[in-house]
């Protein structure tokens, strides 16, 4: 009977356990919502903004903005954009993996998350900074990211900024991203994005009638990009915040499903071990009854 009881125990225990997973599968869930529908949202803001910095583009010298100019020397600020709580499968070491594998010698961090800013300080790695951000995420939080961002590049620190992340590419795939962030390049604007969710592709036909609509500039192209690169710039840090986050939260609903289903795939056999348990012990007792009725006949 002892064997039983604790049949029993690991029944109820794993019932207890089935139920914690289906509760943070269902908050994941809710949460996954929320993400994707902040991601869908900037879209067609994005990709209108795209165009306009394709046409101002061409009305001014690349190499006369700073935020533009390409440098030839191998310094990185990488921002790593990683989750603060576990339980949500190989999210994070698969992000750590294509950090590494992209990350140079002279290759520096800033971190939005615990998960890897933890991995990244026990290796030693050089943090320059950490930033906390708040589910869902705030535009406003993006904000101070990407003004130290473009600080470090413009001091002359770094020579390329760049965001390693994960992608939302679907509620069952994401995929572990690096994208360069500054200098800006031609083709970055012009060509399709790395992740979902800033902007439509901007092929050629859409560049070309970028290119052939009529702005007007004013008080000058030049001054005009000033304002609109840092914006364009925010909202980069800001939409791979956005997908970070879905992806997390994506990651983390698999994950616990994936749980719940072992559970209740255990409970079952536990159940059928016990059962047979039970039925072994009640046929040894019927055989001891009908031992000991023979002995006493």
């Amino acid at each position: 009977m002892a064997n039983l009881r604790d049949i029993r125990r690991r029944i109820k225990s794993v019932k207890s356990t089935a139920q914690i997973t289906r509760a943070m599968q269902l908050v994941a869930a809710a949460k996954m919502k929320k993400a994707q529908d902040q991601a869908v949202a900037g879209r067609d803001y994005a990709n209108q903004l795209n165009q306009v910095l394709v046409n101002l583009k061409s009305n001014v010298e690349e190499e006369s903005h700073p935020l533009l100019q390409a440098r030839s020397g191998g310094k990185e600020l990488m921002l790593v954009v990683s989750t603060d709580k576990g339980l949500c499968g190989a999210l994070n070491t698969n992000l750590f993996k294509k950090v590494r594998s992209e990350s140079g010698t002279e290759t520096h961090y800033v971190t939005v998350g615990r998960k890897l800013r933890a991995i990244l300080s026990k290796l030693g790695k050089e943090m320059l900074a950490d930033f906390e951000v708040k589910d869902p995420v705030p535009f406003a939080e993006a904000r101070p990211i990407s003004k130290f961002l473009t600080k470090q590049f413009l001091e002359g620190g770094y020579d390329k900024i760049s965001i390693a992340f994960n992608n939302f590419i679907t509620v069952m795939n994401q995929e572990p991203t690096v994208i360069q962030l500054l200098p800006i390049s031609s083709e970055q604007l012009g060509e399709k994005q790395e992740f979902e969710g800033v902007g439509n592709h901007v092929d050629e036909t859409d560049k070309n009638a970028a290119l052939g609509k009529d702005y007007s500039f004013e008080p000058s192209p030049m001054e005009v990009l000033d304002t609109l690169l840092p914006l364009y710039i925010n909202f980069q840090v800001y939409q791979t915040l956005v997908e970070a986050r879905a992806s997390e939260h994506s990651a983390r609903m698999v994950a616990m499903k994936a749980a719940t289903d072992n559970a209740k795939k255990f409970i079952k056999e536990l159940t059928l071990e016990y059962n047979k348990a039970r039925q072994a012990a009640i046929t040894s007792e019927l055989l001891e009854i009908t031992t000991a009725m023979k002995a006493m006949e």
